[in-house]
């Protein structure tokens, strides 16, 4: 993948190229631009570095929150599915052990 990605951070940009398993790179970096920018409306008011700093600090622990939270939900999800597929060859298995009328 040749294609380079473009962060745009404090008005400064950064280009990247990413790893060739990177699916959909542009629509990742957009995602991480908007976090910025939440992160950044809480703290408007001074845009010093070490402002920049915290902006960036405040936006990773949103992502990995979030990520955190998509992870828990997979995982229940999983369960879940894991437990109806046990379900199902439980009943298919036992209707299959049943004698026909």
């Amino acid at each position: 993948m040749d294609e380079i990605i473009t962060i745009d951070l404090f008005g400064e940009e950064f280009r990247f190229r990413p790893d060739g398993e990177v699916k959909h790179p542009g629509q990742i970096a957009k995602h991480l631009e908007a976090y910025i920018k939440k992160s950044q409306d809480l703290l408007k008011n001074d845009s010093g570095p070490r402002n920049k700093l915290i902006i960036l600090l405040l936006a990773a622990m949103n992502l990995a929150k979030d990520h955190q939270e998509l992870q828990m939900q997979h995982d229940e999800l999983q369960q879940m599915v894991d437990h109806k597929i046990s379900t199902l060859i439980y009943k298919i298995e036992k209707g299959l052990d049943t004698p026909n009328q």
